[in-house]
């Protein structure tokens, strides 16, 4: 794979812009680039193959530090782990290279996390019929009701959560009304509001209690009229209505289960008026959420009616009356009267969904349809909460409760309170029917109908320690609900072994640190690994000089620092490879390579030097001693004819080659280069006839009878030979050859030739004769053949040529016809 195409390739795959870097990494490396890309994709979370380990990098000088950079992160205490030259900071590394180093499991610290729970009431099953009627606070609905979490920094901790809706569950409700002039017929429907909504959430929750407060505007101008008449009675005189005086927002009824005292309180509101069209009910909302003993809210399901048939004023319309103080979000009611209108200006939208959510409120927007557009995007900021279409004069307002009671009960959203820095919470929910919610979605289940049971899978992960590792807690609830759950959170911003340390320690140069995990934590103003050097020490010749091998080399090999006389050497960022020594000289990563590995893959380098696997030697281990690459089929090493070098035979026949010395292109084969002496062996014949006995004694010969009885291949377990041969009188004979044992030489051979009978002579001459005399007739057939053609060719010319003959026909002037014809002129042919 090319450069180019691999790039591409990467660019596909992952979607990553300029990869570039990845492929600066593999030249650095020598790896081909398919086995980097390769190498990186599987292992690039673990072990980085460029940009380093960031427990390396990170520079832990305790084991503290170490265990807060990231959950793969350990920190051996074994004391000899370090080798000469490396840093305090070496110890530090994920847990499988400390291994590889030779840092036992046991020697390692590596904390994790847990999660304990401490408080786990089981969540209630409520019926609305039984007799026995529960108090809200011995309701549970999310369980468990307390954990708490030992973080580690990196690592998430895991917990569920579980929330039932409780049947028959109380609810208060506060109904608060617009009372400009405009909802005048609305405050008509409104007045029998109470026991017909009593009875109508009877069919809900047997616990139901209900209050009403009401709202107009700011009392300074330009909201109102500040004319005396005007302040009396803020109605047109035209249509001769009386109206209350204006005001902010009157608390009238403080929640209760007697419907008809609503009824009766409610009957005696008078509408009142004011200028603009934009209300004053964010200042209302504001007081109903916070003054929560005037209201008489209890901790119970808290639902808030806001009717209206106008819009609404928020943060900063106050400067127009000359407000400009923000809201205080506090409660100023005065028998039961907001009495700092004037003074604060309207809360803004954030501040109001603070205030709702902290106190548990949801809030139902029962508006007119003209301004419906408004209080949905209004709706859209505040969590748990519904609008409703209120028609003109209120006449649906109950049926627009109960529906959005329903809406909003059937949906949970979960919301925590303000994290700790560093600490990150997500959310996952299994809702009904199986549905699996993560991101945002992870927070809420919807269309939850009473007595269903729903759950939440919560991952709390710190990526840093507070100061001082104090504990924080947190809290997470359900919105519109009182119930929460508390979580505390410790964090691990030390390892175990540091309760053990020593202080003033000796280990640690005369007292100079703490000596604990291992090793020395130096006091303030010390360095070193043994603190033994002060910071105004670090940079003199003097201790310079210490870091030099000699005069002609630089500090520390130029591979590392010189820190009180000692040098510590540099950090690489792969993390398997390191500089060592006392210099800085050594290092484990330029040793020789063969086929691009580092010590050919068979043995590791130490000190720029391979130290080689068993079976395997030479500079970069690529000579392996292994002789059973060598073996030929006769299972000689290198067929007998060479040696076995690093598992590869060297030939010292030059007439025999390949990779055990078995081919011989010019060599006869085994069955033409035992011939002769075969042949003189057991016919007496052949060119070695004379030296037979000298020269051909090297094999034992055993006779057949024929060629059945010659030994076959298959029944054999070592090489064999079938030859056929042929003397000089034209006779076969076969035999065969094999070595066995390696050494014993047999021949077996058939005693008897197999020559050719000689030729029939009269069957060839009346063949040859036949043959003459079959040419001879086939011959002349042929000639006389060809002496037709010819002639019919001749003829046909012939014929052609008289056909196109043409004779002279012309008349000889001198000629005169001895005929004379004469015509009688009167002749008329009667």
């Amino acid at each position: 794979m090319s450069l180019q195409s691999l790039q591409s390739y990467l660019c596909e795959r992952s979607g990553w812009k300029d990869p570039k870097w990845l492929f600066s990494c593999c030249l650095k490396t020598g790896i081909p680039y398919e086995i980097c890309f390769t190498k990186f994709m599987s292992s690039s979370l673990n072990q980085p193959l460029c940009f380093g380990s960031d427990c390396i990098k990170a520079n832990a000088q305790s084991c503290g530090e170490c265990i807060q950079v990231a959950e793969k992160c350990g920190w051996c205490t074994d004391t000899d782990f370090l080798k000469q030259g490396e840093s305090k900071s070496a110890r530090c590394d994920e847990l499988q290279s400390l291994i590889t180093k030779g840092c036992t499991k046991a020697k390692i610290e590596n904390p994790r996390g847990s999660t304990s729970i401490n408080k786990n009431k089981a969540v209630t099953n409520r019926k609305k019929d039984m007799v026995e009627k529960l108090k809200a606070d011995q309701i549970t609905q999310i369980q468990p009701q307390k954990l708490t979490l030992n973080l580690r920094s990196g690592e998430a901790q895991t917990f569920k959560l579980k929330f039932k809706r409780a049947e028959d569950y109380p609810i208060d409700l506060y109904y608060l009304m617009d009372l400009s002039f405009s909802m005048k017929d609305d405050l008509e429907n409104v007045k029998n509001l109470g026991t017909d909504l009593m009875r109508e959430m009877k069919e809900v929750t047997s616990d139901f209690k209900i209050g009403f407060g009401s709202f107009v505007e700011k009392t300074v101008m330009p909201y109102i009229s500040t004319t005396p008449a005007r302040l009396l009675n803020p109605c047109t005189s035209t249509n001769n209505d009386t109206c209350t005086s204006p005001f902010s927002y009157k608390n009238v009824l403080k929640l209760t289960e007697n419907g008809e005292e609503f009824n009766s309180l409610v009957s005696k509101q008078q509408i009142s008026g004011n200028l603009d069209s934009p209300e004053g009910g964010f200042d209302a909302i504001m007081q109903v959420a916070v003054c929560g003993d005037a209201i008489g809210w209890r901790n119970v399901t808290r639902l808030l009616v806001f009717s209206t048939d106008a819009g609404f004023h928020f943060a900063g319309d106050g400067k127009l009356g000359g407000i400009v103080l923000p809201n205080d979000g506090k409660c100023h009611l005065e028998n039961n009267m907001y009495t700092m209108s004037h003074y604060y200006d309207y809360p803004s939208i954030a501040h109001l969904v603070q205030k709702l959510s902290d106190n548990n409120i949801q809030t139902i927007f029962a508006v007119t349809e003209e301004f419906q557009p408004v209080y949905k995007e209004l709706k859209n900021l505040i969590p748990k909460s519904a609008v409703g279409t209120l028609s003109s004069n209120s006449s649906n307002v109950i049926k627009l409760i109960i529906d959005s009671y329903n809406s909003l009960s059937s949906e949970v959203i979960l919301e925590n309170g303000k994290l700790p820095e560093g600490v990150s919470i997500t959310y996952k929910s299994i809702c009904k029917n199986g549905w699996v919610g993560t991101g945002e979605n992870g927070r809420k289940c919807s269309n939850i109908s009473i007595g269903d049971e729903v759950s939440f899978e919560i991952a709390i992960k710190s990526e840093k320690c507070p100061p001082q590792g104090k504990s924080e807690t947190i809290t997470i609830k359900p919105l519109g609900f009182t119930e929460n759950v508390e979580i505390v959170l410790n964090f691990i911003c030390e390892c175990e072994c540091s309760k053990d340390g020593k202080p003033l320690s000796e280990m640690c140069h005369n007292g100079n640190g703490t000596f604990e995990c291992g090793a020395c934590r130096c006091n303030e103003g010390r360095i070193g690994r043994l603190c033994e050097c002060s910071t105004d020490e670090v940079r003199t010749d003097d201790l310079d000089a210490n870091c030099r091998k000699d005069n002609g080399t630089g500090i520390c090999s130029n591979n590392g620092d010189c820190v009180c006389g000692t040098c510590e050497c540099k950090k690489r960022e792969n993390p398997e490879e390191r500089y060592s020594g006392k210099f800085c000289e050594c290092d484990n990563f330029n040793c020789d390579r063969s086929s691009n590995k580092l010590c050919g893959g068979h043995g590791r380098c130490e000190c720029r030097v391979c130290i080689c696997d068993a079976n395997y030697t030479g500079s970069a281990c690529d000579c392996s001693l292994d002789t059973s690459t060598c073996l030929a089929a006769n299972k000689q090493i290198c067929n007998g004819r060479g040696t076995c070098e690093c598992g590869v035979c060297k030939c010292t026949n030059p007439k025999f080659q390949g990779p055990t010395c078995e081919i011989c292109p010019t060599c006869p084969g085994v069955c033409a280069e035992h011939k002769d002496c075969v042949q003189c062996r057991a016919f007496d014949t052949g060119e070695k006839k004379d030296t037979c006995e000298r020269d051909c004694s090297y094999f034992n010969l055993i006779r057949v009878k024929d060629r059945d009885k010659l030994p076959q291949p298959a029944d054999q377990s070592y090489p064999l030979s079938h030859c056929k041969e042929r003397d000089a009188n034209d006779c076969w004979f076969y035999y065969t050859y094999a070595v066995r044992n390696h050494t014993e030489r047999e021949v077996y051979v058939v005693d008897t030739l197999e020559c050719p009978a000689g030729p029939d002579i009269i069957p060839i001459v009346a063949g040859v004769v036949a043959g003459i005399v079959l040419i001879g007739l086939a011959l002349l057939l042929i000639w006389k053949l060809l002496m037709i053609i010819h002639d019919r060719r001749e003829f046909a010319k012939f014929e052609k040529e008289k056909m196109n003959a043409k004779w002279d026909t012309g008349v000889n002037p001198i000629y005169k016809s001895a005929v004379t014809t004469v015509f009688n002129p009167k002749y008329e042919g009667k």
